[in-house]
């Protein structure tokens, strides 16, 4: 596939400003354009500061524009004139969802109809969407496999990914767009975001406040290191979902189609249990950790668990970072971003 230039939205994101800084890096004769609103759901300091990491690339254009203003995306999209889309701008945040259900509506629903409304107009060769392990909901199936039905999810915010999987299925089907969605399973590591379980774990520990532990601890996560994501995500650039020839209305599989339209998993293939990830935590910082447990929240799920077969069959990669390697990582950033120094 020829690339001349990419629009990638939610750049100033945690993974966005990641795969920015790759792209760029890798494909030095490829304009990338990032997109962001750099909206105030968290600490916009450390969103500005990701996109100090990818400002020294001369093919990186930064603009500053939300997903739901149409105008601005119409104007966007025939400017650029992207070959490929990769949308990883969303309002996240399972909790935050049961609250403010709207923002998620405006940004998910809303914002990716125009995506997907400038991919059709302005023929883009290949859409890349973030999808997210919460649409598994309610499955107890393990290990989480696309080609199982994912149709119970436990929280709007997986709704709203759950609805952008049926709205690009249905553009691919009507206007021929090749779209690749990813579902991503709990992502770490440095520049992460403050609400995600290890910031929050790690930011208590270093403050001697309890941490708060959710269906008092007897969860787990496949956590997946930011780097085997961004990894995952460029190999898939220039591999665009191709219809299936076998597939069947007869027993309909939800990973493909027979427009051209993949779904794939992006996880670790390994989870590990919350307790675990918090003695991790503990050990790298060398502080004991105060808990404070609590029942379910709402929303959440107990166990995640990727079946990565299919990204390894296209692609040709496994995700393989140890959890343990990662939070060394993701601490020695942390430790020097804030200046926390030696204990």
């Amino acid at each position: 596939m020829n690339v001349n230039r990419i629009l990638l939205t939610g750049c100033a994101g945690f993974i966005g400003a990641h795969l920015a800084v790759k792209l760029c890096r890798d494909n030095p004769t490829w304009e990338i354009h990032g997109l962001d609103n750099l909206n105030a759901y968290y600490d916009v300091k450390l969103k500005e500061d990701r996109l100090v990491l990818i400002a020294p690339f001369s093919n990186f254009t930064m603009h500053r524009a939300d997903l739901a203003d149409r105008p601005e995306m119409e104007r966007l999209f025939a400017e650029i004139k992207p070959d490929i889309v990769i949308n990883l701008a969303a309002q996240a945040g399972v909790r935050y969802s049961l609250e403010n259900p709207y923002e998620y509506v405006n940004s998910n629903i809303m914002g990716f109809l125009n995506i997907l409304e400038g991919c059709r107009h302005h023929a883009v060769k290949h859409l890349i969407f973030a999808s997210s392990s919460s649409v598994y909901g309610a499955n107890t199936k393990r290990p989480f496999s696309e080609h199982e039905s994912a149709e119970h999810p436990v929280s709007f915010y997986a709704a709203t990914k759950k609805s952008n999987e049926m709205m690009a299925h249905s553009y691919a089907a009507a206007y021929g767009l090749r779209c690749t969605g990813l579902r991503f399973f709990t992502v770490y590591g440095p520049w992460g975001r403050p609400d995600m379980a290890l910031f929050k774990f790690t930011r208590s520990i270093y403050d001697r406040k309890p941490i708060e532990i959710y269906n008092n601890g007897k969860m787990s996560r496949d956590f997946t290191y930011i780097d085997d994501v961004v990894e995952g995500v460029s190999r898939l650039l220039t591999l665009p979902a191709e219809a299936s020839a076998s597939w069947s209305g007869m027993a309909p599989d939800p990973a493909t189609s027979f427009a051209p339209y993949r779904i794939y998993n992006i996880g670790n293939n390994h989870p590990e249990a919350l307790m675990d990830l918090i003695g991790h935590i503990e050990n790298e910082i060398g502080l004991k950790a105060e808990y404070k447990f609590l029942p379910m929240q709402a929303g959440e799920v107990e166990d995640t668990y990727a079946s990565t077969d299919d990204l390894e069959k296209i692609t040709g990669f496994k995700p393989f970072t140890p959890l343990k390697t990662g939070i060394g990582h993701f601490i020695r950033w942390y430790r020097d971003y804030y200046k926390m120094g030696n204990l």
